[in-house]
């Protein structure tokens, strides 16, 4: 089996303090020289690490002051000082980024983007346990769907839905800003999914999953192929624009070992670094002629009329820690799921198998 890359194994064991509170919001990360020593690598392997943990907005790093784990959100009304050194924080990550090659066009947008996912983790709404949970995970159209169905049953319900990829979901449940999260990571070492990252993520805790689909994921282009893409050799090719996943998205950690085992270099596929938070928004790219082609799942392609070349097929679990077991929202989610109508639904929205739809596995 492939070992992970080493600047994958240091930003785990960093990720794994800031989720167990270890390191705390604001505390400074050690220098890439201590790392350096600590780990016995070279200075860019951890440089790597800490940018990775940058992308997914767990760190920042400051022009002459070092890396620290991301500031707590709900702050006080900052001072001026504190808004100069803000204004030119920001600068610097614009003339950063200017000087990577970027255009300012395309660095609002994503910055935009960024900023509207931690607002959504700052407004935080305060809940009753017994009427309300909060959803936090990976894109799939059964989610609202069910949602709906289970606020039509049971009006007192409430469930406030967060796609925040597979990873920013288990992280959410990890930290309490979510009672269950929705996940389809696939652990290339065990050729699974799902239980490998909640043993590392939840050491010692009982974690319950309750399989909600196995989806087909595959390409999607434009409706016919007018490209002639056949699988993910084609992507290297320079007249295909692709359209990505955000970090952390379980599409992402799937495809990124795929292209790896394939020998296929990220830097040769145009439109990599273009990231949509859905798989919708994927669909959308390809029909809108953005884009020529995303990995995302066949109902999104069915659902816009888009062709679709399959891949292979994953497992998405619901999430459920012991301690959340027994919330009255989430046993009707999970009664709801296993009816017949219910299921019904989801098979005429296309792309599913419910061969496993409703088995509950436990971890730990």
């Amino acid at each position: 089996m492939n070992k992970p890359p080493l600047y994958q194994e240091i930003a785990e064991s960093i990720r794994l303090e800031i989720i167990h509170g270890t390191l705390k919001a604001q505390d400074e990360l050690p220098t890439v020289r201590e790392m350096v020593e600590k780990w016995s690598c070279a200075p860019g392997t951890v440089l790597r690490a800490y940018q990775e943990l940058a992308e997914q907005g767990l760190v920042v790093s400051r022009p002459g002051a070092g890396t620290h784990v991301t500031e707590a959100l709900d702050n006080p009304p900052q001072s001026p000082l504190r808004t100069a050194t803000l204004i030119n924080s920001a600068e610097s990550f614009l003339l950063k980024a200017l000087s990577s090659g970027f255009a300012v066009d395309e660095i609002e947008p994503a910055f935009q983007s960024a900023l509207e996912r931690y607002r959504k983790i700052a407004n935080k709404p305060e809940i009753d346990s017994a009427t309300t949970i909060r959803f936090a995970g990976s894109h799939d159209p059964t989610i609202p769907m069910l949602v709906d169905t289970l606020k039509a049953a049971h009006p007192e319900y409430t469930v406030h839905v967060n796609f925040a990829g597979s990873l920013g979901g288990l992280i959410a449940l990890a930290r309490g800003e979510a009672e269950l999260a929705g996940a389809h990571l696939w652990d290339q070492e065990t050729d699974s999914y799902n239980a490998p990252y909640i043993r590392r993520l939840f050491p010692g805790k009982r974690i319950g999953l309750v399989n909600l689909v196995e989806r087909r994921i595959g390409l999607i282009t434009a409706s016919g192929n007018p490209t002639n893409i056949k699988g993910l050799e084609d992507l290297s090719r320079s007249e295909i624009q692709f359209i990505n996943r955000q970090h952390g998205a379980g599409t992402r950690v799937w495809l990124e070992a795929q292209l790896k085992n394939l020998g296929i270099n990220t830097t040769s596929i145009s439109g990599y670094k273009t990231e949509v938070l859905t798989h919708t928004e994927v669909a959308e790219a390809v029909r809108d002629g953005k884009a020529q082609a995303g990995l995302g799942i066949e109902t999104a392609a069915l659902a816009y009329g888009l062709e679709f070349i399959p891949l292979g097929t994953e497992r998405y679990d619901l999430v459920i820690p012991k301690t959340h077991w027994n919330n009255p929202v989430i046993q009707s989610l999970i009664k709801l799921l296993s009816e017949k109508q219910t299921q019904n639904t989801i098979s005429q929205m296309g792309g599913y198998e419910l061969g496993l739809s409703g088995k509950v596995d436990w971890v730990g």
